[in-house]
């Protein structure tokens, strides 16, 4: 599949800046919110199918349920990169025709961001793994004009290639998934401690459709390549749930195709680890057993991220969900 098509059409733009009004949890009409679903049965086995110690066991509850949308990404950027010193913004978002369509305007300072209509709750790319952190610190301090370089990672003003030293920080509210974490929600069958996985996360062992279903979907269903996309130019991208009967077993949806997704694993020397496949990738990506990576600097287009986070004392421990992906194989290395 070639990365060869033009976006012909106008658009309409939708300018999400109100900083009183800033939140993700509540974007308003018409705009997928980010959500939660609880991701139970803490302390369940890992699965050892592919290598040991394996992947999945998580001993704690959390949630997930979609990708981080362009809307979302959006919202924080119209709050934190009005002047853009960690560089948030990637001029790929609007200018490649595989980019979210978040578009800047003004000057330096005065920076502001809109996001095309049609591509508002499909997932946001060319992100780079310390994007999706400073994301997580935001959420942490509360969104609005909270910080970015403090709260579930200690960044100050860090973008660079390696960052191993950067890990998860005791009492963070928001984070970036564990491989783990990720895994369980993805492929674990629930209902114990020792349910087993499935080999997709739509719950099954057979390979999905790339159906989108019109006006339902007809169940075990992904956006990914099978004798062609699941949805054409100018999109490719699904909005986040629109396989809305292809979910995991604790009701995350997209975790298999639309996107790759950021997770928090150091893999190979420095590199962040990534899950889930894409929507010009084909069904081995998907799998349990499809394991990816990538420098965290690199912002690209088949690459988004989801969210994880905790809820205040006494409730238990909890994850949150957002998105990722690739189309061009040999552009990524393989773990």
């Amino acid at each position: 599949m070639r990365k060869a098509f033009a976006v012909t059409a106008a658009v309409a733009l939708l300018y999400l800046g109100g900083l009183a009004q800033a939140d993700v949890f509540n974007l308003g009409s018409g705009l997928t919110n980010l959500e939660t679903v609880v991701v139970g049965d803490p302390g369940n086995a890992a699965d050892t199918r592919y290598e040991t110690p394996g992947y999945g066991a998580v001993g704690y509850t959390y949630i997930g349920k979609y990708e981080v949308t362009a809307a979302q990404y959006c919202d924080f950027l119209n709050n934190k990169a009005k002047t853009d010193t960690y560089h948030l913004y990637s001029g790929n978002m609007w200018d490649d025709p595989y980019g979210c369509k978040i578009q800047r305007n003004g000057t330096s300072g005065s920076y502001s961001y809109s996001v095309a209509s049609d591509w508002a709750n499909r997932p946001v790319n060319y992100v780079s793994y310390w994007d999706a952190c400073r994301f997580t610190n935001w959420l942490h301090n509360g969104q609005g004009n909270g910080d970015t370089e403090t709260g579930a990672y200690t960044l100050d003003g860090y973008n660079g290639a390696d960052g191993r030293n950067i890990v998860r920080n005791l009492g963070a509210r928001f984070w970036m998934p564990s491989e783990d974490e990720w895994y369980k929600a993805a492929y674990y069958k629930g209902g114990g401690r020792n349910a087993g996985y499935w080999d997709y996360p739509t719950q099954s062992d057979s390979a999905p459709s790339n159906v989108l279903g019109n006006p339902t979907d007809p169940g075990n269903s992904a956006t990914y390549y099978n004798n062609g996309c699941t949805i054409g130019s100018p999109y490719y991208r699904t909005e986040v749930g629109a396989h809305e009967n292809s979910g995991s077993a604790y009701d995350t949806f997209d975790q298999g195709g639309n996107v790759w997704e950021w997770n928090e694993t150091v893999v190979k020397y420095a590199n962040r680890g990534l899950r889930g496949g894409d929507f010009g990738d084909g069904g081995s990506s998907l799998q349990a057993s499809g394991r990816s990576y990538l420098t965290p600097h690199y912002v690209e287009y088949y690459v988004g991220f989801r969210v994880a986070g905790v809820v205040p004392e006494p409730s238990p421990v909890i994850a949150l969900a957002c998105g990722l992906g690739s189309l061009l194989a040999f552009r990524r290395r393989r773990a």
